[in-house]
């Protein structure tokens, strides 16, 4: 044989044809290989860094989840949050220099790309439901489960609320539509003119705690015209998600409204 012969099985092929050491996985099959989906990018933000290591420890062994940074006040969270663009933000409410309520606002203005998930010690916290209104995704207390905080990432970066629709209703109730209310800055009203009747309806039905199964139930449509819907009404009410759009249903009175109106 001489020195520059190449023989044997795949030698103009490069690879065993039949699918042998050293053949890509994708040539005996003919189709592409599947693309590995990039890991969730997250920071966290807290002041104690405890908790911060706490969290990390839960989230970075992951295999789905890349802790990208970790700050301990809302201010390092802004700053991080613009040098690594992370895909979701794990913010704690209480922080000094900056707050949980004011970095997620700021984050929601000027990064629209990353999504915030707010943690308070209580649940019925008044600084949550601010930071909801900031732009904040969602919130969790801080006793949840290891697997319940990577379940709420996971739910946080597919563009969903975390907030389960009756704990939302349940926290509003107490808060949001309280006789006293704390100071906080004007926001604008949303235009709910724009909505359609059957928009109307399902944002109503939204707000009183019925997710997308039981609201096509409730109006006998499928789930896809619900999720059509929800779409319509974020764009026309200029709300993020869910969390939002059922603080403006308390905020404009709808639900209220229609409570009164039943009762009648």
């Amino acid at each position: 044989m001489s020195a520059g012969t190449n023989e044997g099985p795949g030698a103009e092929t490069g690879g065993d044809p039949s699918g042998g050491p050293g053949t890509p996985a994708h040539a005996a099959t003919g189709r592409p290989p599947t693309p590995v989906p990039a890991p969730i990018r997250v920071l966290i933000a807290d002041d104690q860094p405890l908790v911060r290591r706490g969290l990390a420890l839960i989230l970075g062994p992951d295999p789905d989840v890349e802790v990208v940074a970790e700050a301990g006040d809302g201010e390092e969270a802004v700053d991080l949050a613009h040098r690594h663009r992370p895909d979701v933000i794990v913010m704690d409410i209480r922080m000094p220099v900056l707050d949980g309520v004011g970095a997620t606002g700021r984050i929601a203005a000027e990064l629209p790309g990353c999504r915030v998930l707010a943690l308070s010690t209580f649940d019925l916290d008044e600084y949550v439901v601010a930071a909801l209104r900031a732009g904040a995704c969602g919130f969790l207390p801080k006793d949840v489960s290891p697997e319940e905080l990577l379940a709420a990432v996971r739910t946080v970066h597919t563009g969903e609320a975390v907030v389960a629709p009756r704990l939302l209703t349940r926290l509003l109730s107490a808060y949001v539509t309280a006789p006293v209310r704390p100071a906080r800055p004007a926001v604008p009203a949303p235009d709910v003119g724009d909505l359609t009747p059957r928009e109307a309806e399902v944002w109503r039905l939204m707000a009183t705690g019925l997710d997308n199964a039981e609201i096509a139930g409730e109006m006998d449509i499928s789930g896809s015209t619900v999720k059509n819907h929800i779409t319509n009404i974020f764009g026309k009410l200029g709300v993020r998600d869910r969390a939002q759009a059922v603080i403006a249903a308390y905020e404009c009175g709808i639900v209220e409204a229609a409570r009164d109106r039943d009762l009648a």
